[in-house]
């Protein structure tokens, strides 16, 4: 048993020492061919100029048939990646190229490289090539006795040499901590990464047509803060030498983007980087992006209104439909989305409570109890009530659900209600059991938002570690007087991963944060 034991333990490191010794040979091998192509003459030529590309040629021409193909004689210039290559005797050879084309396209081609076409030297060359390499190809269009579209190459070069080789072509990148590490390899292997991401740039275009379209300008905002403030969260911190001070990285753009509201522009939008110094999850991530937009003259009523036809427009113009998968189950976000108060949601997907105890501080913090959550002290009822819905109703929101009047206790940047006591005109979005964007009409009123900042300071004493700082220059600039508004921030990457059907936040970034390797 102990034997058996230890040659099990033993294999996947005998394996990965066999895998390792196999790379280092083939990249000797082909770090001995780059050594003789550098004594020919440029190793890395940078003047081959492709006029197309792969997805485009069979959009366009692929429905030809072989006769008008050849009657054509259509020429093509090309570059891409050789990703597979088959001998067809001594005097031909196929092989595929990949290129960057094609958002819901594949981006490969494949070419015909001739001994009478392409040329005895050319041929040669090409029988050296590794999988890998980037090669420049000149020729024209037809199609083999399959139908599949192909590049007669007359004209073949070597861009760029592949010293590394790829991973096996049967069975791709499968460890998905290797393809968060090595982006680039998992883009090069993976048609669907290449996808997710693809999609992930046509919606965030998409958001940016919509918000210019509706008289919004984008503008830029610090990232570098003297005052970390807009949300609640724990900063990362960190020092700026030449002016002697401690600075946080941005965890939201908010109070600068008011500032500018404040400063006469009524409509303005960021896509931005944040910075929030706290667990890292398959739903979160340290470094994330959001858009934030404000729009004067504007209430959260509006601005819901508003946020789910952004967000409609971005998976039709992403994937081209609102009518989504996720996980094997539909979500609809073609019709209209449903408001719920806090209550209202504990109510529809927890039922069983009364309403006398939903209004029992006591009673909810007893229910928080057997959920492990122990609240602050300083936490009202609307706290409290906040506290349940996350625990017992919030993981059931599947369909676009706004959660609205959220109490003024956790909204210290929100509009007071003026017929609800305690309550504010903010909602949160949620989708798939998680929060997608937040938004409110905000607190205009400089001496409301003093004493709100004041509040926050005592939770800060008091050990919360994400209560916010007392700002006094955003509030020398309401005290010049901001128009009412209204304001939102979607969450970018958590939105991609619900329209690209990824399980994971680290399945939209390129780069994730993760553990040092070694």
């Amino acid at each position: 048993m102990t034997t058996e034991n230890q040659e099990n333990t033993s294999a996947p490191a005998v394996a990965t020492a066999t895998a390792a010794a196999d790379e280092n040979k083939i990249m000797t091998e082909r770090r001995a061919k780059l050594a003789a192509i550098r004594e020919k003459g440029v190793a890395f030529p940078n003047d081959f100029k492709p006029q197309h590309k792969a997805a485009e040629l069979i959009e366009q021409f692929g429905a030809l048939t072989r006769e008008e193909l050849e009657e054509k004689a259509i020429p093509v210039v090309l570059a891409g990646r050789m990703m597979l290559k088959r001998e067809a005797g001594k005097k031909a050879a196929f092989a595929t190229l990949q290129d960057a084309s094609g958002v819901r396209a594949d981006g490969r081609i494949q070419i015909y490289v001739t001994l009478d076409a392409t040329g005895a030297q050319a041929m040669e060359d090409f029988r050296t090539y590794d999988l890998g390499d980037i090669l420049g190809v000149e020729g024209t269009l037809f199609k083999t006795k399959v139908d599949e579209l192909t590049i007669k190459v007359t004209t073949l070069r070597l861009i760029t040499k592949s010293l590394r080789p790829l991973p096996d072509k049967f069975h791709g990148l499968a460890d998905q901590e290797t393809k968060y590490r090595q982006r680039y390899v998992d883009l090069i292997m993976n048609e669907e990464t290449r996808r997710t991401f693809k999609a992930r740039t046509a919606a965030l275009s998409s958001m940016r047509r919509f918000m210019e379209k509706n008289d919004f300008m984008e503008v830029e905002t610090p990232m570098l803060h003297p005052i970390p403030g807009g949300a609640a969260a724990k900063p990362f911190t960190t020092h700026h030498n030449a002016l002697d001070m401690q600075m946080f990285l941005r965890i939201a753009p908010e109070l600068y983007l008011k500032r500018l509201v404040v400063g006469g522009f009524d409509r303005v939008f960021e896509v931005n980087r944040n910075f929030r110094n706290e667990g890292v999850s398959i739903r979160h991530n340290p470094e994330f992006t959001m858009m934030e937009f404000y729009a004067a003259y504007t209430n959260y009523t509006w601005l819901m209104d508003f946020t789910e036809a952004i967000i409609r427009q971005a998976a039709v113009d992403a994937q081209g439909t609102a009518v989504l998968s996720y996980g094997g189950r539909e979500l609809d976000l073609s019709k209209p989305f449903q408001r719920l108060t806090i209550v209202d949601a504990i109510n529809k997907y927890a039922p069983g409570y009364t309403p006398e105890q939903l209004e029992d501080a006591e009673f909810i913090k007893a229910e928080l109890k057997k959920f492990g959550v122990k609240p602050f002290a300083t936490a009202g009822l609307g706290a409290l009530q906040l506290a349940l819905f996350e625990e017992t109703a919030e993981s059931q929101l599947w369909e676009p659900t706004y959660i609205i009047d959220y109490p003024v206790e956790v909204s210290p940047l929100a509009r007071a209600s003026d017929t609800r006591a305690g309550i504010t005109e903010r909602f949160e979005l949620f989708m798939v059991g998680r929060e997608i964007a937040n938004g409110f009409s905000e607190l205009n009123d400089p001496e409301d938002q003093a004493a709100r900042f004041l509040s926050q300071v005592e939770a800060k004493d008091a050990g919360d570690e994400e209560a916010m700082y007392y700002d006094a220059d955003y509030i020398r600039a309401l005290e010049y007087g901001m128009p009412p508004a209204g304001g939102c921030g979607i969450g970018i990457d958590r939105l991609i991963m619900i329209l690209t059907d990824s399980p994971n936040i680290r399945d939209v970034l390129l780069f994730p944060h993760l553990r040092k390797e070694d």
